[in-house]
């Protein structure tokens, strides 16, 4: 049999560069550590030989490159020699001298060259290892790489670096092999922590445990499970505590010892890096580590502030090619090119508290180079502030199969044997015939049961078509269900054959009753087109004529005591222009002015009955004379009991003429803007929780002092909420296009700042403007 190459699909050629991109962004992060981490050690040996030699830097470089190009050696295993052989003891170790590295003045029998050599090589090896945990951005990572190339060969399974702080206490650095829940556990050992950790502290010498304790809680696999706690010195004092764990007893020898002794040398010195800070939720930290793809924890706060990343499991980092640097663990700089693109999926989780999908980011077409791609996301809220992350590095079949499947959920696959075997279904085809799925399939030879008897012509003309003709056919069949409804599928199958004779029959059943209803709605809607285009100018109008009459628009400047105001409103649609935004500039009976706008969640007349509801309880409620952090705690409890159990965000702002100052409480609304002399700003707003969200809850109040000139500026998020920016974006945009238009007239600023507004999610907008006078 030939085939022929199939043809390579639109964006596909984009997509494997993109792949490969990721492949060597790892590639290249790899190399450049492991540069790193040789120029370090060969450093180290040029400083070596500079001073025995008595030379300059770059005579001992060369004097290290002419002595391994006359060994054989590779530069990097000579330079492991030489500071191997000036750091400590060795059994057996190489002579440095001007001449070169030459062996040992009592070399062993032939018997003990092998032993010789493995040393060697193990000398070697470890060597390198210290030089990678001195090259570490943080603790943690140092104690990973002294774990797994250091102490692993020994048995080990865990590493803990505890710094000495003040008071007495030891903080947790770094650690390796640890899960995030236990690492929470012993963060801290105060001086009333186990014993053990404070004598060894206070000798300077190590405790080695072979069989562990059974008097004593330490951290590790068990009671039995051998142990070494060493001190951690650093130019001659002791700066911290080294924790060493085997997974069950373990006999310590000399050699032993001295190797891990030597290993723990460097961790003196890697405690002045930079510590990670520990996940906030440990436990959600170890599920995401036990998994097999990339993921990583997100805190994403209710505030337009960008999310930052908390953890990443080691399949995360392996994919992203480092982790983030302690001090800017921003989502920004790790994932720059799609960074936005999964902070609008996290705050659409917890918007929605639903999972997200994504099957590619980032969501625009490939670029070369940048982020790496991120296949098969999933986005799920995880808490009030957490997001966990889960993508893999390459498409995956079956999760793409999956939403191939979930496209077509209206077709379902059969097979049917002719020769005594059985029918298979796949799952759909249950859903399609109103059967439950522990019933059994029914062949295509027994539908006639199930098929409408005006369509058992159609039906054997099928089967003929299949079984005598021996080639392909489809029909549409009406299928009668056992409730009595009528479905539409179509059939289409192929005989499958065994030499010439008919040995079964495979097909495709498709639900095709939608389509079908479509049509008879599509005949009955085109005759009544004209009366359905007179009455939607009358709903129209009517819609017109409701919005205005709630929201009533300013069109012109309003004077009030101290103020002059301006508002506006911008419809989500344009034929039914009634949304569930609000405003409001209320003189009131005490000489004070209410300043306020609102958004209720959604559109549509739910949205409407409830900006009604809690526009007109604002407005009766500012008529007491409370503050505002009262008028919003009633209102919070006006939406609790409010039918439809709306949720709102609002600013209620009052201002006092007599001393220009301005009292304001936010339920989780966009901040104010306040432009003066020129300049805009956004003011500080209180983080409080939405208007319907917790009954009894006591709002914040802010302050502010305005002076003549000054304009205030409150409006909803329609304004500067994009589809693919965050809101910090959309709120730099709005600072910058205020300064701009400061010096126009108030009705002037509004219009124009509406026009140009950034915002481009079709939600409806409000925008009020109070400016001193």
């Amino acid at each position: 049999m030939t085939t022929t190459p199939a043809a390579t699909p639109p964006g596909a050629d984009k997509a494997r560069s993109g792949q490969d991109s990721t492949g060597r962004l790892r590639a290249e992060n790899r190399r450049l550590r492991a540069e790193l981490t040789r120029r370090h050690l060969l450093d180290l040996a040029t400083g070596v030989l500079a001073a025995q030699l008595g030379a300059s830097p770059a005579d001992a470089a060369a004097h290290l490159d002419a002595l391994a190009h006359a060994t054989g050696l590779a530069v990097e295993d000579l330079a492991a020699d030489v500071v191997n052989a000036v750091a400590g003891p060795s059994p057996h170790p190489p002579v440095v001298s001007g001449a070169g590295v030459t062996a040992p003045e009592n070399p062993p029998d032939d018997g003990a060259s092998r032993a010789l050599a493995d040393h060697v090589v193990d000398a070697r090896r470890a060597r390198r290892t210290v030089a990678a945990a001195e090259t570490a951005d943080t603790v943690g990572e140092a104690a990973r790489t002294l774990l797994e190339g250091g102490l692993s060969p020994f048995g080990a399974e865990s590493l803990w670096l505890w710094r000495c702080v003040d008071s007495g206490c030891l903080r947790l650095a770094g650690h390796a092999g640890v899960s995030a829940a236990e690492a929470a556990f012993w963060q801290w050992i105060p001086p009333a922590g186990p014993a053990l950790f404070h004598e060894v502290l206070a000798d300077g010498s190590a405790a080695w445990l072979e069989s562990g304790r059974d008097d004593v809680v330490l951290p590790g696999s068990g009671p039995r499970a051998a142990r070494a706690l060493l001190p951690l010195r650093l130019r001659g004092a002791t700066v911290g505590l080294a924790l060493v764990c085997w997974p069950g007893p373990q006999s310590l020898d000399p050699p032993v010892k001295r190797a891990l002794m030597g290993l723990m040398d460097v961790a003196g010195t890697v405690l002045d890096a930079a510590e990670a800070a520990p996940p906030a939720t440990p436990v959600l930290a170890d599920v995401l580590d036990a998994l097999v793809h990339p993921a990583m924890l997100l805190h994403t706060p209710p505030s337009s502030t960008a999310p930052t990343i908390e953890h990443l499991n080691e399949e995360a980092v392996e994919a992203l090619g480092a982790a983030p640097p302690p001090e800017d663990r921003s989502l920004a700089l790790a994932l720059p090119g799609i960074h936005t693109d999964l902070a609008h999926l996290a705050r659409r989780a917890h918007r929605s508290a639903r999972m997200q999908r994504a099957a590619l980011l980032p969501l625009s077409d490939f670029s070369e180079g940048g982020s790496p791609h991120l296949f098969d996301v999933r986005v799920l809220p995880a808490g009030p502030e957490r997001t966990v992350v889960l993508w893999h590095t390459a498409s995956d079949a079956g999760l793409a199969t999956g939403r191939a499947v979930a496209r077509l959920q209206s077709v379902a696959t059969f097979q049917d044997s002719l020769t005594g075997g059985e029918t298979i279904w796949s799952e759909q085809a249950y859903a399609i015939f109103g059967m439950a799925r522990a019933e059994k399939p029914v062949p295509l030879l027994g539908l006639r049961g199930r098929v409408h008897p005006e369509d058992g012509v159609a039906l054997t003309g099928l089967l003929k078509t299949l079984t005598e003709r021996r080639t392909g056919a489809q029909t549409v069949l009406r299928i009668l269900l056992d409730d009595g409804t009528v479905r539409h599928v179509r059939v289409a199958a192929e005989p499958l054959l065994d030499g010439r004779a008919v040995s079964g029959i495979a097909g495709v059943y498709q639900d095709v009753s939608a389509s079908r209803r479509t049509e008879v709605a599509l005949n009955a809607t085109f005759d009544h087109l004209t009366a359905v285009q007179g009455r939607a100018e009358i709903r129209h109008q009517l819609a017109l004529q409701l919005q205005q009459a709630i929201v009533p628009e300013v069109a012109d400047l309003q004077e009030l005591p101290g103020l002059l105001a301006a508002a506006r409103y911008r419809p989500a649609a344009e034929e039914y222009r009634v949304g569930g935004d609000w405003y409001d500039v209320l003189p009131l009976p005490s000489g004070k002015v209410l300043v306020a706008v609102g958004d209720i969640a959604g559109h549509g007349i739910t949205s409407v009955n409830g900006m009604v509801a809690l526009r007109n309880a604002q407005r009766g409620l500012a008529f007491t004379g409370n503050s505002p952090r009262c008028l919003m705690r009633w209102l919070n409890e006006v939406t609790l009991h409010t039918s439809g159990h709306p949720t709102a965000t609002a600013v209620c702002a009052l201002y006092d003429p007599a001393d220009h100052g301005i009292v304001w409480s936010s339920a989780g609304h966009l901040p104010p803007l306040l432009i003066r002399d020129g300049k805009a700003r956004l003011l500080d707003p209180p983080h409080d929780v939405l208007l319907g969200a917790v009954p009894a809850y006591e709002y914040e109040e802010r302050h502010a002092r305005l002076k003549a000139g000054d304009t205030l500026l409150l409006y909803t998020d329609g304004l500067i909420e994009r589809r693919h920016d965050g809101l910090d974006e959309g709120l730099a945009l709005l600072v910058a296009e205020a300064e701009r238009l400061s010096r126009h007239s108030l009705d002037e600023l509004v219009e124009r700042l509406l026009s140009a507004a950034a915002g481009d999610t079709d939600d409806d907008t409000s925008i009020v403007a109070v400016r001193v006078r």
